[in-house]
């Protein structure tokens, strides 16, 4: 069978042993060629250049001309090979998924044409660095968007190369990057708690326990009572990290492992809190819709988004349960909700949704709050404490001002069956100093959810955790 000739820049036909003997690198320095990143492609426009990246679409144009959208991470370049290019034993067996680098020169698209950037790269030299395979197990094949959800899951490795998965794991980037300069702006550190504690926080029935070193462990639930600890270290602190809740909620809105976003102040009031919350949400959705790129990913998927509008509405936990009465919000057996009824997930969204905008609900009972949250002082039968509420996913915050006071806290932990001999860390802050603080944690693939308008959290992370699934 004869050699299959290899296609070469004039520039390079030395002799095709020489040729066979450089890498890609060494080409690439021999032509002094800038690398070009396809989102950069723009201030390329008329060099020629080389990328390297993935087969994203293929479209053959009779014999002599082929159209390949590469994606490289950064974006969508659309290359354009003619002729000889096209007659190559690699582009006819050219797949979906392989990966090619292409050299040529950035073009703007004459008018009336359409492509990514409105630009192409017309090629003048390329080559296959791996190919994808063809047949039964192409790329096409092992997945497709009307796929069954169990098997999209089985294969989110390839999930997420598509556009629109790739564009919410792209926003997510943006948002931590915002809330990040949200801290940095009001000069908050930010620290890493440990994930293996010996301490409950929301309750021991949704502990991952485990064995540690022949000790009972588990995963953490919340950073939170870690964070207390550094605020006469560091004032104002902020964690990004996972939490674990064993909670058998198989609905759109849980995971078993979610990115948990978590901040404490101290010497503030209830009312700083709030203040503070709004403050959070809102000017992070300002500064990652300051930046082009998220902006335009954003109104991709979600083209209806608008920015939550100041003050929030803040509603009292009575006044919710009012609010239920009055449009025949029940129970599943049709009886009103009373007080000291928790508010499950679909009632929640059902007045969200209704009342259209973000809800501040505060001051809940304490028998259905935590032990760590303080009693307000105009009435000691609630908490000083705020779920926020966002229309189309229901509660992505939940915070309160924490208990300061010592005998307050050994009363809360004897009121919820609590050994506090594990935490004698945390009754420490309240011995050695104490002062009134608050935080809260946001649910990071929640306010991710309402932003994309995506109809569940487990297409807001990379690999999701819930009930049943652990893999890949």
């Amino acid at each position: 069978m004869p050699k299959k000739k290899r296609l070469v820049p004039r520039n390079l036909l030395s002799s095709s042993k020489r040729l066979r003997t450089l890498s890609l690198r060494k080409i690439s320095l021999f032509l002094k060629q800038p690398r070009s990143k396809s989102a950069k492609a723009k201030k390329f426009r008329g060099q020629r250049v080389k990328v390297s990246a993935w087969v994203h679409r293929l479209h053959i144009k009779g014999k002599d001309m082929m159209f390949v959208e590469l994606r490289d991470g950064s974006g969508f370049l659309q290359c354009v090979l003619t002729n000889k290019l096209c007659h190559t034993i690699d582009a006819l067996t050219l797949t979906l998924e392989s990966t090619v680098t292409i050299y040529g020169v950035i073009t703007k698209l004459p008018e009336g044409k359409t492509a990514p950037g409105n630009h192409e790269l017309v090629a003048d030299y390329w080559e296959v660095i791996a190919k994808a395979p063809s047949g039964d197990e192409a790329f096409t094949n092992k997945v497709t968007k009307d796929s069954d959800p169990s098997l999209r899951l089985d294969m989110r490795h390839l999930v997420i190369r598509n556009r629109e998965t790739s564009s919410v794991l792209k926003v997510r980037s943006k948002l931590l990057k915002s809330f990040r300069k949200f801290y940095e702006e009001h000069e908050f550190y930010e620290v890493n708690p440990p994930c293996l504690v010996q301490t409950q926080v929301e309750g021991g029935s949704t502990l991952f326990n485990l064995d540690y070193y022949g000790e009972n462990a588990s995963l953490t639930q919340s950073s939170q009572l870690y964070l207390e600890t550094c605020l006469p270290s560091l004032g104002n602190v902020f964690c990004i990290a996972e939490s674990y809740r064993a909670e058998k909620s198989n609905t759109r809105r849980h995971l078993s492992q979610y990115t948990h976003l978590e901040g404490e102040l101290p010497f503030i009031n209830f009312d700083d809190l709030l203040a503070h919350l709004e403050d959070l949400i809102c000017v992070t959705i300002d500064n990652l819709l300051a930046d082009p790129e998220a902006a335009a990913l954003v109104m991709e998927l979600n083209p209806e988004f608008e920015k939550p509008s100041r003050p929030f509405m803040r509603m009292d936990y009575v006044d919710a349960l009012a609010y239920l009465k009055e449009n025949n919000i029940t129970k599943e057996d049709g009886s009103l909700y009373e007080f000291g009824d928790d508010i499950p997930e679909a009632p929640e969204r059902a007045m969200t949704d209704k009342i259209g905008r973000p809800i501040m609900l505060i001051n809940f009972p304490v028998e259905i709050k935590s032990f760590y949250m303080k009693k307000a002082a105009h009435d000691r039968r609630v908490t000083e404490s705020v779920d926020i509420l966002l229309p189309g996913v229901g509660e992505i915050v939940g915070g309160s001002m924490r208990i300061d006071d010592l005998d307050e806290l050994m009363a809360g932990f004897k009121r919820e069956g609590i050994d506090p001999t594990p935490y004698y860390w945390y009754k420490d802050m309240r011995k050695y100093g104490s002062c009134p603080h608050g935080g809260y944690g946001l649910g990071v693939e929640r306010i991710l959810a309402w932003l994309c308008k995506r109809y569940t959290v487990r297409d807001c992370c990379l690999y999701p955790r819930f009930v049943g699934r652990c893999a890949p």
